[in-house]
């Protein structure tokens, strides 16, 4: 094993989520959702009611993306919007996001495994564990966003 630099090894973690993405792209295609998209449905299973600042924390995304991204899907029947406390709006999944949400599920999960599969059981809990670890610490730098 070689020394490495923190930099390659961003971009190791860069690259592998990109080629990560693109398979999960293509496992989602014909359901006619994104990545991004599916996530969000994801998130409003396990977040019903969540406004669009709580879905852009969940998905990683910026407010105006989300904004955008839902606008998307709700008139494409996938989300509702529903009035919440003073100007706040809630989603929820309709039945087709719900429905898209669950065919995307073993997909998703496929892809995940591929993924991860050369690492083994041990190695991919030592790479949680890593990465666990450096998420923390972040967390708790001054600059952490």
């Amino acid at each position: 094993m070689t020394g490495r630099a923190a930099p390659e090894v961003a971009h190791l973690v860069k690259r592998l989520q990109h080629a990560h993405h693109r398979a999960l792209s293509a496992a989602l295609a014909d359901l006619g959702v994104s990545p991004v998209q599916w996530d969000t449905l994801c998130h409003l299973d396990r977040n019903p009611g969540a406004s669009l600042r709580d879905l852009a924390r969940l998905t990683l995304q910026t407010d105006q993306a989300t904004g955008s991204l839902a606008s998307r899907m709700v008139d494409r029947g996938l989300l509702v919007r529903v009035p919440g406390p003073g100007r706040v709006v809630r989603h929820r999944l309709t039945e087709l996001g719900e429905r898209l949400r669950r065919e995307g599920e073993g997909r998703a999960g496929r892809v995940c495994a591929e993924t991860f599969a050369p690492l083994g059981r041990a190695r991919l809990d030592e790479l949680g564990d890593l990465l666990e670890a450096l998420l923390a610490a972040r967390a708790q730098s001054p600059d952490a966003t």
